[in-house]
Parts: structure tokens; sequence; C-alpha cells
């Protein structure tokens, strides 16, 4: 393809990952980096858990980052629909389409007689793979399932061979195909799964890469078996590393914050998520880490990417986030800075004053949310002492009396001078 093109495809059945915003992130650089199109494409056809609140926070979450899209639901384009709840008909048809051709098949299994034959199949050590009970049926035993008020499913028979293919991270990967049971392409309720639907959208909307988390790399080999079946030109696979806890086990809610609007909220900026996100899995030929979203877009190349797992590492993206907000344009800080004071009951009606208040403390916070703590003496009209009993001995206030005479002997404040007085 003359053009590179690569998408984002959440599900709408929950709020933006980390995880999930680093891979929005390197496809949004690679795009811009080589001048291509970001599509972002909404696979919403699990319809139990997808909402539109998830979807909208999705939309949220992104442009706050300044992942912008040239192709997407809101915004439309030559491929589109975008939404995967309205493509049913596409799938449909193409999976008419393999059944005619012999590439798939009416199967009117039920989930339980699948599982039956599955516990069996392990109990006396045998393939779980699907049996081909259904694989060449007569018009009376369809008849017959029809009658018992059976729904059918589509499979896709998967043929014999070994499926192999060049991943831009991993290098050569191949799988045995007898490692894959004949799979499920539409549900007995009409809807598609994952892997028909992602590789039919990737065709029409002609992807040029597919840049995924590594967890879907055993996806792979079912979606090319469908490439191939319809005769479709195969995309480049990049398949990232996955996100660890410090603790090297997969990043979940128990190792903290793992959502984007968490970050949000708690008044991280969006370009030092980027240029932390940006930096798991891949990293500037330079070795610099403080790096502008200019610069990740100038330098981005996916063969830089790792394949070792990246850490996501707190302390260092709190590190990296306390960097921008003391770099960032001062006026910027104090307006995101005064609703987070005022929500924690401190009076704002004096921007000046909250101006001071914030050249006092902004070297001390790595997210804005720390504010309140920070700020808090300047607004209390009492001092709050951790320790009562140690201010109140009389050799605390010899020293205290003695600071009261310096600072009111001083003849000029500024932190210098200050800071001398104290030590």
């Amino acid at each position: 393809m003359s053009q590179v093109r690569v998408r984002f495809a959440p599900s709408p059945t929950g709020y933006l990952h980390v995880g999930n915003a680093r891979t929005a992130v390197l496809n949004w650089l690679f795009a811009r980096h080589t001048h291509g199109k970001f599509v972002l494409r909404i696979e919403d056809t699990d319809l139990e858990r997808s909402t539109e609140e998830f979807h909208l926070e999705l939309l949220e979450d992104l442009d706050w980052l300044g992942l912008d899209w040239d192709e997407g639901p809101d915004k439309g384009g030559e491929f589109g629909p975008y939404r995967q709840s309205e493509r049913l008909q596409v799938y449909r048809e193409h999976a008419q389409r393999l059944m005619d051709e012999g590439h798939a098949f009416r199967c009117y299994c039920s989930a339980e007689e699948i599982k039956t034959k599955s516990d069996e199949a392990i109990r006396l050590g045998k393939s779980t793979n699907y049996d081909g009970t259904c694989y060449d049926l007569t018009t009376d035993r369809i008849q017959k399932f029809e009658n018992e008020g059976r729904k059918q499913a589509i499979r896709f028979r998967v043929p014999e061979g070994v499926i192999s293919f060049r991943d831009v991270v991993h290098d050569e990967v191949a799988f045995d195909s007898e490692s894959i049971s004949d799979f499920v392409i539409l549900r007995a309720d009409g809807i598609a799964t994952y892997n028909f639907a992602a590789a039919i959208d990737d065709s029409l909307m002609k992807i040029s890469h597919v840049v995924r988390g590594e967890d879907h790399l055993s996806n792979t080999p079912k979606q090319m078996l469908i490439y191939n079946a319809l005769g479709l030109p195969l995309p480049a696979f990049v398949h990232i590393p996955m996100i660890l806890g410090k603790d090297r086990s997969k990043l979940s809610k128990r190792h903290g914050d793992n959502q984007v609007r968490q970050y949000r909220e708690k008044g991280y900026l969006p370009e030092a998520m980027i240029n932390f996100l940006s930096l798991l899995s891949w990293s500037s030929p330079t070795g610099d880490e403080l790096l502008s979203v200019d610069r990740l877009i100038g330098e981005f190349d996916l063969e830089r990417l790792s394949k070792a797992a990246a850490i996501f590492d707190t302390e260092k993206f709190n590190w990296m986030n306390g960097w921008y907000l003391r770099n960032a344009e001062f006026d910027r800080m104090v307006n995101l800075s005064v609703p987070i004071l005022k929500n924690a009951g401190l009076d704002v009606s004096d921007r000046r004053f909250v101006e001071k208040c914030l050249e006092a403390v902004i070297s001390r916070v790595d997210y804005l949310q720390q504010l309140p703590e920070q700020c808090a003496i300047f607004f209390s009209q009492e001092v709050k002492y951790e320790n009562e009993s140690a201010i109140k001995s009389q050799s605390s206030k010899k020293i205290f009396k003695q600071f009261l005479c310096e600072t009111n002997n001083l003849s000029g404040w500024n932190a210098e001078v200050f800071r001398d007085t104290m030590k």
C-alpha cells in the first residue's frame, strides 16, 4: 500500500486503560511520522457490555491526549461506518461468501455440547479441536435441527498446514494449524466474532500496519486464514510487548491507577503521558527521555520497538510529569490549579494570591491534585502541628522566639535570605 494507514480499535466496555492508550500513542506517532492516516474504529460487537458512556469517555480521553484521528465514527471517512455494530451486514456477506466457497460451514452444535465433548477429549488426552459434527449436513439433518429450534453459528474450516508471517517486533512467527480449532466467525445471534470482524475491517479500511499488543499474537493466524481464504492482501503486523507492573506481573488495579481518566483527574499533563507511554517499548536514538511531541513524531521508528516487556514505573512517571509541570506555561498551570484548589474548599478569589502559592510549591508536586495539601498552610488561619508536645516544649519556644527576632530584623525577603536564616 502506498500510504501508511493504521488504526486504533478500542471496545467501549470500560474506561481507557493505559496499555490501550500506549497502543494508540504508538499508532498515532507512526501515522504522523509517515504523514499517513490514523483511523479510529470502535469495536462494539459485545452488545451487552458496550455502552455509549464508555464510547464518549474513550473519545474524551483520546482528545485530552491530543491524539487526533483522520477517520472515525464522529468524522466519517471513505471506508465507514467506523462502528462495528453498524457493519453487521458487511460481515454476513463475507461469511456467506466463505460458505459458498467451502471455507466455512453452518454449525448447530450448542455450547453445552461443545463443552461436553471438550471435557471428554481432555479426559482421554485427545485434541479438543472441533470434531466436524456439522461438516456435511444433509438437508434432512438441517431441517431436524431447525425443527428443534437450534440456532446456527458459522464456523471457519481450518485447513492443514503451517501459518507463518513476519512480525516487525518478533521477526518470523509460525503456528501449526493443528493447534487451531475450527472457529466461529458468526455467532448464533448473527454477531461477528472479534477475529472475523477485525480481519474484514482491516482489509476493507486498507490498514497497512496492524500495531497492537502482543497478547493478540495468537489471534493473528486465525485472521491470516480469513485474509487468505478471501484473497485479501495482508497488512504488516507489529505486536508490541505487554506493560507490566514493577513486580513484573500484568498491569492491573492492584498496581494502582491504570486508567487514563484517573491520571487526568489527578492533574497529570497529556504531554507528559504521551512522552511516558511512548518510552514503554520504544526509545529515542539519542537516549533522551524528555521528548516533546514534535520530537517524538520526528524520531519515531517501528524498528526501534523493543521485544522486552515494558515496566510501568509510577515513580518515573511522577518525575516526568513534575518536570512538565515546572516547565509548562505558568498561566496554564494557574488555570488548571484553580478548580482543584476550589474543590478542596480553598478560597481562590484572589488570583494573584493563588499565583504566589503556586510559585512557592510547584517544585514540590508531581501532579496537581497534590496542590491542596501543599498550599493549605497559606489559606489557614491557624497552624496545625504534627507534634503538639514537641512544639510547646521550653527549648522549642526559645528557638521560635529567636527565629522571630531574626526575621523581624530582615531588611529584604527572598528565598536565599530566608533559607540562611532558617539554617
